[in-house]
């Protein structure tokens, strides 16, 4: 019985076609009173994707499975073709190789958000989980402030580094460390962040390790005023997943601001591009600059999620918006094969990822094209012809379209 990675691979051909996937993080929704019952993608204006919309295929992805609220990590594997159900890896990982740090297969890691806390009878209770989202300086003069005071416990070293905005990484080195920790953060406000647990055995001396960094951090931060608390989550260790080269014989670049996503790529084995700036613009000149050098890219958009967890509709209708100004500009590249979606939908009025299915589009010469569709949107991606599907699917899906899968059987 083949995997559905097996399957592709055994019929993957090589070819010279070019292949564009585009994550707008985030980009599903759920309608919102202040748009009268639109949704963020509904009530945008985007000309360009309504356009491209009807010379395409729609369809609704599941990250996951239906129900599943994913998180990032699982959301862009199944977009890769991996199997989310099978490769689960932590954030921490994917923050830590995302700066380009060197994880020994020992290490453990684990991502930190900066947070705001209220100490209530000596208890701390979080009033804001993200720290006001600072700037990656202070976020960098605090983690060095940090670093100073915690060293090392229990004969394990302690490495804490800045990521992005209130984001940070700390990676856990010695000997006989497990990763198996639940996370602290309870991602709502108003509340005591969670104590971490060994979620079995062999984690127990970790799960110790892990918080005691938390009371030291805590005590070293307690004057701060917005900066004053970590909150862990996604304690993991290298895994070894195999490449997208060796899956499916693909050069793939990644371009990427995020560090997380950047991590992820490298993880499946793409060439993370350096980028000169952090807007859309500035992303795709990335692209054009390196578009022959590659067959299949993966583009990633972060304003779209960073706008829907805070509660900012008109943020992310604007993020949006300028996307569908730079579609253009891609479609000048004319990719074989262009896929536009999300990792997972973060409706503004959950300010959270949630479980809805994401928009979908295909383009390519072959689509069968919905050319009653009333634009890209939810609505119109739910008529579409693609209908609804597991995210795992869209590499077989761009494979397919691009020439690059063999017949299957007799």
């Amino acid at each position: 019985m083949h995997t559905l990675s097996e399957l592709l691979q055994d019929l993957t051909r090589a070819n010279k076609t070019k292949m564009l996937l585009v994550v707008l993080d985030g980009l599903g929704g759920i309608p919102i009173p202040e748009l009268n019952g639109q949704t963020e993608l509904e009530a945008a204006r985007t000309p360009n994707l309504d356009a491209l919309a009807r010379r395409s295929s729609l369809g609704l992805v599941h990250p996951v499975l239906p129900g599943i609220t994913p998180g990032s990590s699982a959301g862009h594997l199944a977009l890769f073709g991996y199997e989310p159900l099978e490769w689960v890896i932590g954030r921490g990982v994917l923050e830590a190789l995302g700066i380009g740090f060197f994880l020994q297969p020992q290490d453990v890691a684990v991502r930190g958000n900066f947070a705001t806390v209220a100490y209530q009878n000596g208890n701390p209770v979080i009033i804001d989980r993200r720290a006001g989202r600072p700037a990656t300086t202070e976020t960098a003069n605090i983690c060095t402030h940090l670093q100073a005071a915690i060293s090392q416990i229990n004969g394990v070293e302690i490495i804490i580094r800045p990521v992005k905005e209130h984001r940070f990484v700390v990676i856990f080195r010695g000997a006989n460390l497990d990763a198996r920790l639940s996370d602290t953060d309870p991602q709502k406000e108003g509340v005591a962040p969670l104590s971490v647990r060994s979620l079995t055995q062999a984690a127990e001396s970790t799960a110790e390790i892990a918080a005691e960094f938390i009371r030291q951090a805590a005590a070293a931060l307690r004057e701060e005023k917005k900066i004053n608390y970590p909150l862990l989550l996604g304690f993991s260790q290298l895994p070894n997943l195999p490449s997208l080269d060796n899956l499916y014989g693909l050069k793939a670049a990644a371009i990427a601001v995020y560090p997380m996503y950047r991590g992820l790529a490298s993880l499946v084995g793409m060439g993370v591009l350096d980028y000169p700036g952090e807007t859309i613009e500035a992303e795709l000149n990335i692209l054009k600059d390196h578009w022959s050098d590659f067959d299949y890219f993966f583009l990633h958009v972060k304003g779209s999620d960073s706008k829907g967890e805070d509660g900012d509709y008109q943020g992310k209708m604007a993020v949006l918006e300028d996307f569908d100004r730079q579609l253009p500009h891609i479609l000048s590249l004319k990719p074989d094969v262009l896929v536009i979606t999300g990792d997972h939908s973060t409706p503004a009025r959950l300010k959270s990822h949630s479980w809805h299915p994401v928009p979908f589009l295909l383009h390519s010469s072959f689509v069968r094209c919905d050319h009653d569709a009333s634009g890209f949107s939810e609505l119109a991606c739910r008529r579409g012809s693609l209908g609804h599907f597991r995210a795992v699917h869209t590499m077989g899906l761009m494979l397919a379209h691009a020439g690059r899968l063999d017949k299957f059987s007799a």
